[in-house]
């Protein structure tokens, strides 16, 4: 794969957006006047060194537009790809939900899906270790519904405030602006609640092989809710269809060095086969007053909740079928985020989904302007709100439809209320907290290295071996906490990750780390060519799959 595969040239001659030519159509001015020669440009003398005249429109308006092409970029989650397709209901579920677009099964609601790396730049390969996002827009008759997920099932954090400081923590060093693993583990001795996170980041499920060939998991939880006022909390789980297919960190170093873009190609040249990659989703369904006593804090999202105490209950299917018509518009336009609800759909207590609550569509506004709504991706089939007017580029006029609300001049209302159910009352002293390190943060992590790392064979060596060619690169200092770290969740791990790293410092290991720094399993594709690589993509020998982590029974301890 090489940037000229069939499907990329074909979608790049044959995009069929709106707003395409047809035939006998003229390139113009932005007014519209017919432009005569597109590359010349009007000249004091009719030679090459002749002096440029500022009344060229044409020539002003291609280098002003120019300079003016690119955006902000995402903070996070830069770095991105997409696709259209359809969410289908194939199971019942409107015994805890009211929302209409899950009444009827068989019903199939509209799709968009982003997915993306979540803590590189624009231009990072994209087969790099970090967890992937996958940002769901569906359009539904009541509204635009947004579902923001991630590969992993956990986050690093349970407090919003640390947002800032995780974020930063995972970027470059704000002197050097490089990559900085002194930073990064710092961070993460000093916040140890994320251990569970890091099992994941650092385990092969941090280098999936694309997007098509991974599972994704809601984190947070939510509500589905009832006319009647009554709801249950939910996490949702999407589950492939094409089985989970995960690089080494050898493979994925070399693939990111052949081809940097090759999820974005591999989704792209899929959808353009004709393939429809696939999902099954899954709602973990939580009772309030089970939750109310159960071990786990349902609204913490470094925790995962057992199956065997909350079961998997299928009611849907994700399908792709279609790639943007243009990447630009479609893909680096989409505007998500969790405050995108529709009735019987609801926001929980949970800190971390609250913060993303309000910095989501806060950043949309930074970039893309305060009527990112109104651009085609982002806009539902209907919306009215005439107390939200006027802004930079708005796309909709309401006359004289009064701009307050109520109004006698008016003749819009308001919609029927869900009823509000008694568990949504609130009465509390206001305090300041920050949820407390203990030592329930480092049991799921115990389990995960303890029987389902040691069930996939290799699996504990390749974790071993990706910790320690990231950590290397870390102070002395840093080091010893990070061993201490790793120690809590096994005594046997933390010796393990001690050993390989300083053999790596000391230069005393048999290959330096990332490409050489790998297991036994890695090693047999050191000397593969990337097309041998690549295929086992197609191969069945893979396909360890992230939901039976959840299988264990001692993860509902604490």
């Amino acid at each position: 794969m090489n940037g000229t595969t069939n499907g990329t040239t074909t979608g790049a001659t044959n995009g069929t957006a709106k707003g395409a030519p047809s035939d006998g159509d003229v390139i113009t001015t932005m007014n519209g006047a017919p432009v005569k020669k597109v590359a010349g440009s009007q000249r004091i003398g009719n030679q090459l060194r002749a002096t440029l005249m500022l009344q060229d429109i044409n020539l002003l308006e291609l280098i002003q537009h120019l300079t003016h092409e690119r955006i902000p970029e995402r903070l996070v989650h830069a770095r991105g790809t997409g696709a259209h397709g359809y969410f289908e209901v194939t199971d019942s579920i409107s015994d805890v939900t009211s929302a209409d677009f899950l009444q009827r099964v068989g019903e199939k609601t509209p799709l968009f899906v982003r997915f993306s790396t979540v803590a590189g730049e624009r231009g990072t390969a994209e087969t790099v270790r970090d967890t992937r996002g996958f940002a769901f827009k569906m359009r539904t008759k009541e509204g635009i519904l947004d579902w923001m997920f991630l590969s992993t099932p956990v986050f690093p954090i349970r407090d919003g405030a640390k947002f800032p400081s995780f974020t930063h923590a995972t970027k470059r060093n704000p002197r050097s602006g490089l990559p900085d693993h002194t930073m990064f583990w710092d961070y993460f001795n000093n916040n140890q609640e994320a251990i569970h996170f890091l099992m994941f980041l650092f385990s092969d499920r941090a280098t999936p092989i694309d997007f098509q060939h991974a599972d994704c998991f809601s984190i947070n939880s939510y509500r589905f809710t009832k006319t009647d006022g009554s709801f249950v909390y939910v996490k949702i789980h999407v589950k492939t269809n094409q089985g989970v297919q995960n690089f080494t960190a050898a493979e994925a170093q070399r693939t990111a060095g052949e081809d940097p873009d090759f999820q974005t190609r591999s989704l792209f040249d899929d959808l353009e086969a004709g393939k429809t990659p696939s999902w099954d989703v899954y709602a973990q369904i939580i009772d309030p007053k089970k939750a109310a006593n159960y071990p786990i804090n349902i609204f913490d999202a470094t925790k995962t909740l057992p199956f065997e105490d909350f079961p998997l209950r299928k009611f849907g299917r994700i399908v792709l079928n279609r790639n943007p018509d243009d990447s630009f518009a479609e893909v680096e336009q989409s505007a998500f985020s969790p405050t995108n609800i529709v009735p019987g759909w609801a926001l929980s207590p949970d800190p971390i989904i609250q913060t993303r609550a309000l910095a989501y569509a806060d950043t949309q506004r930074h970039r893309l302007g305060v009527n990112f709504i109104q651009l085609p991706i982002n806009k539902p089939d209907h919306s009215f709100n005439p107390l939200m007017r006027d802004g930079a580029a708005t796309f909709q006029g309401l006359g004289a439809t009064p701009n307050y609300f109520p109004s006698s001049f008016s003749k819009y209302g308001v919609a029927t209320q869900y009823a509000q159910p008694d568990e949504e009352s609130w009465l509390g002293t206001v305090v300041d907290y920050e949820s407390p390190l203990v030592d329930a943060d480092f049991k799921q992590a115990q389990v995960f290295w303890e029987k389902t790392l040691a069930a996939e064979p290799g699996q504990q060596d390749n974790f071993v071996s990706n910790v320690a060619g990231h950590l290397q690169s870390a102070v002395a200092q840093v080091r010893k906490a990070t061993y201490a770290m790793f120690t809590r969740v096994n005594a046997d791990l933390g010796k393990r990750i001690q050993t390989a790293t300083e053999a790596l410092v000391a230069g005393t290991a048999p290959t330096k780390p990332a490409v050489a720094a790998k297991s036994a399993i890695a090693n047999k594709f050191a000397d593969m060519k990337l097309a041998d690589i690549l295929a086992k993509k197609q191969s069945p020998d893979n396909n360890s799959h992230n939901f039976d982590l959840f299988a264990h029974k001692e993860w509902s301890l604490t």
